[in-house]
């Protein structure tokens, strides 16, 4: 009821947006937050993590502060609708951020249509990865649809991100995908070669994704930035509060309008595959 008045009345700019939390948060709750202000001109500045200005693109005040993510940083805090899971959302003050069609570009554009394959391996809730793709899941997807797309095999190292309280985790995958499949291009050699026509490498994701209408993606970030791009998006979700509260029936197709397919375990994705893609 406190920002009444100031929303919906006078409509001057006063809203900044502070946050440093997680990155599935920051897309799903945070980022169409920010955006709703500034559809509604309410909208002053925003504060995030580094690397994060082509994300608040609207944002005409962004500044990049943190350098760090703090997972816990807004368990006390609801200045932002729907944090940090709901059973219901709210989305009166959220607003679909068009992320696809404002980064549409002719410069990650193939022979075929692309399928971004996104992992991830990290430690997970203190203790060991649980939702992953392992090299054995990685060879019978990419034998599945190999020949139909190029595929983009995305896995960010610590270094091309803002971590949190996650440890980056070695899977040892990327030398075995150059040597078992040589067709898959790794984002981070795609980056390496465009890299003087990026700001960044989350500058670097959006402009592939927004060529991309194919994902295979696991929980987490990884998953909400793939559904941000329409099309169709797998996710590999073994464990998460997400399923209790239904996310990826809910928030998460509403990023974009894509369809997402939640696989809870590795036999789905294969299923999902052959049905869907």
């Amino acid at each position: 009821m406190k920002y009444v008045l100031r929303d919906f009345l006078f409509k001057t700019r006063y809203k900044t947006i502070d946050y440093k939390g997680e990155f599935q948060q920051e897309l799903t709750f945070v980022l169409p937050f920010a955006y709703w202000h500034y559809l509604n001109g309410t909208l002053q500045s925003t504060v995030a993590c580094l690397n994060t200005k082509e994300l608040y693109f609207f944002s005409s005040d962004h500044v990049e502060q943190f350098k760090e993510r703090d997972w816990t940083s807004n368990y006390n805090s609801f200045e932002v609708p729907n944090m940090t899971h709901c059973i219901s959302f709210d989305y009166s003050k959220w607003a679909r951020v068009p992320l696809k069609s404002y980064y549409k570009n002719d410069l990650f554009v193939f022979d075929k249509p692309i399928l971004v394959i996104a992992n991830k391996y990290n430690t997970e809730w203190g203790g060991a990865p649980v939702n992953f793709f392992s090299i054995d899941t990685l060879d019978k997807i990419i034998n599945l649809v190999k020949g139909r797309y190029k595929i983009l095999y995305n896995r960010p190292g610590a270094g091309n991100i803002v971590t949190d309280n996650s440890e980056v985790l070695n899977l040892n995958e990327h030398a075995w995908l150059k040597k078992e499949h040589p067709d898959v291009i790794l984002m981070d050699d795609l980056y390496r070669d465009n890299e003087a026509s990026v700001n960044n490498f989350n500058h670097f994701q959006l402009l592939v994704y927004a060529s991309c209408d194919r994902y295979i993606s696991v929980h987490g970030g990884t998953a909400a930035l793939a559904s941000y791009f329409g099309g169709k998006n797998i996710i590999l979700s073994k464990k998460g509060i997400e399923h209790p509260m239904n996310e990826f029936a809910t928030i998460f197709p509403q990023l974009s309008g894509a369809t997402i397919l939640h696989a809870k375990t590795e036999n789905d994705i294969f299923e999902y595959i052959a049905e869907h893609y």
